[in-house]
């Protein structure tokens, strides 16, 4: 039996989604968990990889098991045996076909920053302080921009092992609420720090530093040194991920 899984975390603890030799990561976190309550051991798959820092607000796996259990069950038992930074919110069976990364049709991130004159405690390591006023009218037009079928080589990592750097965008709204801007994104797939270089070359045009053009001449040049910063990864949340109506999974959680 495959079983898909909706999964929510704060990345702060961990160095990234992906299990590692010597650190702490959320895949090795979820697999010991699930393994209690499945009997056996269990390997799972996820539909993005995140970097260190970086939180998910609906992160989607997928698992094989020969263990019979209920959907609350799996959500319950696997809960009842994670640290209190990441949590199961839903659980049902899939046919075989189903993976979690390629069987997605669309993946959505969020950026959050906020934007006022003192650092916040509370806020510290979910949303990237920005102490120099931002114009988010700016950010939208320059987002706009962005929308579309594009080379990203600019916006990817100079490491993103990547085939293309193509990339279709098709939703980019930045909105404020008081000192809390969200800059969401979403595409039929992203590249290496592509939502984080996005969101540096946003507020270097928020700030007045750089004109709005500048994030469709950046897009031009297909050249990530001639890019802007990379915005910092505890801003970065996956928060939501699509598939193909036949396959039923709950909808993610309103954010």
């Amino acid at each position: 039996m495959r079983i898909a899984m909706g999964i929510e975390y704060d990345g702060t603890a961990y160095h990234g989604w992906q299990m590692q030799k010597d650190a702490d990561s959320v895949q090795e976190q979820l697999e010991r968990a699930i393994s209690c309550v499945a009997n056996h051991p269990v390997r799972v798959h996820c539909a993005g990889r995140t970097d260190a820092g970086v939180h998910g607000l609906d992160q989607v796996i997928h698992f094989d098991t020969d263990a019979v259990r209920s959907t609350r069950s799996w959500v319950l038992g696997a809960n009842v045996n994670l640290p209190p930074d990441i949590g199961v919110n839903w659980a049902c069976p899939v046919p075989e076909d189903f993976h979690a990364r390629f069987s997605a049709i669309r993946r959505s991130y969020r950026y959050l920053i906020i934007n006022r004159a003192t650092r916040s405690p509370i806020w510290r390591n979910r949303a990237v302080w920005i102490h120099r006023p931002l114009d988010e009218s700016r950010m939208r037009e320059a987002g706009e921009k962005l929308l579309g079928t594009h080379d990203f080589s600019s916006y990817r990592a100079l490491g993103c092992q990547a085939k293309s750097p193509v990339r279709t965008i098709t939703g980019l709204a930045i909105r404020r609420q008081h000192e809390l801007i969200s800059i969401d994104v979403s595409a039929d797939g992203f590249l290496h720090h592509m939502v984080r270089n996005i969101a540096g070359v946003l507020i270097a045009i928020g700030s007045r530093e750089k004109p709005v053009e500048w994030s469709q001449i950046v897009l031009g040049h297909r050249d990530r040194t001639q890019g802007g910063v990379t915005a910092p990864p505890h801003g970065l949340y996956l928060a939501s991920v699509e598939y193909p109506k036949e396959f039923k999974l709950p909808k993610p959680p309103s954010w």
